[in-house]
């Protein structure tokens, strides 16, 4: 999908919301164990009562991983639904790759190729030759991990090196790189003080902001300091939606906290746009 595209679709849902699709077997509604697919038919009904409400998923191979091969194919299976019914919904792989550059390709081919991912998030710890490969597919996106919502993101991340933070050197070499144009951030929503900084560095790029919801980041800060001209911002709540409910409403459950969210955007979309106009 085109960075054109996802810009159009935020202001066509006013929403620039993701949901994670983190679906953990000892959280889904008791009565979905008796499916066939449980993993697949939590993810569908999630999907189908609030596709009109986000513009993202995000589901996090790590939950399907654990189940080994039935959970890989429900990945296989919750992709390819969403590419098939929705779309112009923009997807995410959270796999948190990075590794030497043929790995990396091979990480690239799988979820850019394979399974028709638009984009893919990426470790940057081993340099430009880990993240390239995943740069030369044409409008298919790598989110690199930049300053992250868990505490332990202040054991290097922020921590100085000569005049500038760890987090604020991945951002300025990155866009060295070869297509760096195609390049995303991760920004955690607990550390909004920070995007000022990261706005001074990555004026236009999107950033892919996890923690609001279950995590407490506060959209009003992240959409006043993070929120450019194209929106540029893609804000992620997972359990705060997915698991509202474990009983039998729980996908109309989903909908109605994702709403909330989508209906706070909206508003600050709108103030953010009426104000350029004035």
């Amino acid at each position: 999908m085109t960075i054109k595209k996802l810009i159009a679709e935020i202001h066509r849902k006013k929403s620039f919301l993701c949901i994670g699709l983190d679906t953990d077997m000892d959280k889904i509604p008791p009565f979905l164990l008796k499916e066939a697919d449980p993993i697949f038919a939590f993810n569908k009904a999630i999907i189908d009562a609030t596709h009109h409400l986000c513009v993202a998923y995000k589901p996090n191979t790590a939950f399907y991983e654990a189940y080994g091969i039935k959970g890989w194919k429900s990945f296989e299976k919750t992709i390819s639904y969403l590419n098939k019914n929705y779309p112009e919904i923009f997807t995410i792989a959270d796999a948190k790759r990075g590794d030497i550059g043929n790995t990396s390709r091979m990480y690239a081919k799988v979820f850019f190729q394979d399974l028709g991912f638009d984009s893919v998030t990426v470790a940057p710890y081993m340099g430009k030759d880990s993240v390239e490969p995943f740069l030369k597919f044409d409008n298919k996106h790598t989110i690199l991990l930049a300053l992250t919502s868990n505490q332990g993101a202040f054991d290097f991340q922020t921590k100085l090196l000569t005049d500038k933070a760890l987090y604020q050197h991945v951002l300025e070499v990155s866009k060295s790189w070869v297509n760096s144009q195609n390049l995303m951030y991760v920004f955690g929503a607990t550390k909004a003080e920070f995007l000022v900084k990261v706005r001074d560095i990555m004026p236009d790029n999107f950033l892919l902001v996890p923690g609001v919801g279950a995590q407490g980041g506060n959209l009003k800060d992240i959409s006043k300091y993070g929120m450019n001209d194209n929106v540029g911002l893609l804000v992620n709540s997972s359990r705060a939606i997915i698991y509202a409910s474990a009983d039998e409403d729980f996908a109309q459950m989903a909908a109605n906290s994702a709403s909330k969210l989508q209906e706070e955007m909206k508003k600050l979309l709108f103030q953010k746009f009426t104000s350029l106009k004035n």
